[in-house]
């Protein structure tokens, strides 16, 4: 009853600071209501890899058993989490007598299969760095971000993580896009064409000059012009599984337009891992950076995030920051205490 009071109470409030609780995730997510987060992004323990001495997940004699329980804390996730809601989990590898156990992908697909997640990204977090003293295998610096959703509809801000977006110029009075492609040197290609008949060729460059308009006035930020036998298809040159083909064949070329707000981002992020060394005893901080595009993504301006494995803090000192209501949850007291003091910092 205390826990639902003080849900409903930050609710109510017009405070951005974040609510932590302290307990066990699964009896936490009990108590919240159906239906009230906007967006999860979590990290939870990784199996037989530390050394927890709070208890709970990470510390099962069996990984079954852990893959188990961790699947009790995502249906309870599914339940609080609003039907256009996201639920963003980051989860790493252990190996067990030199197997490597596929852990991540166990549960992605119990989730899909068991309990009706929607996956819409598998997010590989390229660390860079990361140690490793064994002789008979490679070097590991991947996790998986996996991006799950309750339904096919859901809230989604694409413009809000586009990269800046590159920029046609005016250079000795013609359009330069941004790749250094000018609409004279395409002419050109459409002029000497001997795969375009005259008819394909006319209404090429009544296309070009209508793109070069565009990217002029600022409606895109930049194109690729692509010509028949001149140019290589975007992805296959097979009319049967390729839109792209298909129009190539017909028409005889076809564009690839940039937004004018920029580029998305792919689904292979290159983050370095947290500097803990400031991180008290806590020693599997993730990255600030991890959770931007997630939070900045799937979570509204007035939505709130869950963290239920919420250890320092990470994911809600960027909600903070983000200006986003926020909920962590650890088992840990001294976990919860340092997570808060992060967040006082930002006060």
């Amino acid at each position: 009853m205390l826990l639902i009071d003080s849900f409903r109470s930050y609710l109510n409030s017009t405070s951005k600071s974040p609510l932590f609780l302290c307990g066990d995730s699964l009896h936490v997510l009990s108590a919240l209501p159906s239906h009230s987060i906007d967006c999860c992004m979590t990290s939870p323990p990784y199996w037989n890899q530390r050394e927890y001495h709070n208890g709970g997940i990470g510390l099962e004699d069996d990984y079954l058993r852990y893959i188990a329980n961790l699947l009790e804390v995502t249906q309870e996730i599914f339940r609080v989490l609003k039907d256009n809601g996201s639920f963003w989990l980051n989860l790493g590898d252990s190996y067990l007598n030199k197997r490597l156990l596929g852990i991540p992908w166990r549960i992605a697909i119990e989730m899909g299969e068991q309990q009706n997640w929607i996956m819409r990204n598998d997010v590989i977090w390229n660390k860079i760095k990361g140690m490793d003293t064994s002789k008979d295998k490679l070097r590991p610096v991947h996790e998986h971000l996996f991006h799950f959703v309750k339904h096919n509809r859901y809230h989604y801000d694409l413009d809000a993580i586009r990269s800046k977006p590159r920029r046609a110029k005016v250079k000795n009075g013609a359009v330069v896009s941004a790749t250094g492609v000018t609409g004279v040197k395409y002419k050109r290609q459409i002029e000497l064409s001997t795969s375009l008949d005259e008819k394909e060729k006319v209404q090429a460059e009544s296309a070009l000059s209508e793109t070069l308009r565009r990217l002029e006035s600022g409606e895109i930020s930049d194109f690729r012009m692509v010509i028949r036998k001149q140019h290589r298809t975007t992805h296959s040159d097979s009319t049967r599984v390729s839109g792209r083909a298909k129009e190539l064949a017909e028409k005889g070329f076809y564009f690839l337009y940039y937004h004018q707000n920029g580029s998305k981002p792919g689904d292979v992020w290159e983050i370095l891992p947290e500097d803990t060394s400031n991180r008290g005893t806590h020693y599997a901080v993730y990255p600030e950076d991890l959770c931007k595009i997630p939070i900045l993504a799937t979570c509204p301006l007035d939505g709130i995030v869950l963290d239920p494995f919420c250890g320092s803090g990470t994911t809600n000192v960027v909600a903070f920051q983000l200006e986003r209501k926020s909920i962590g949850i650890d088992i840990s007291r001294s976990y919860v205490e340092q997570a808060k003091e992060r967040c006082k910092i930002l006060l």
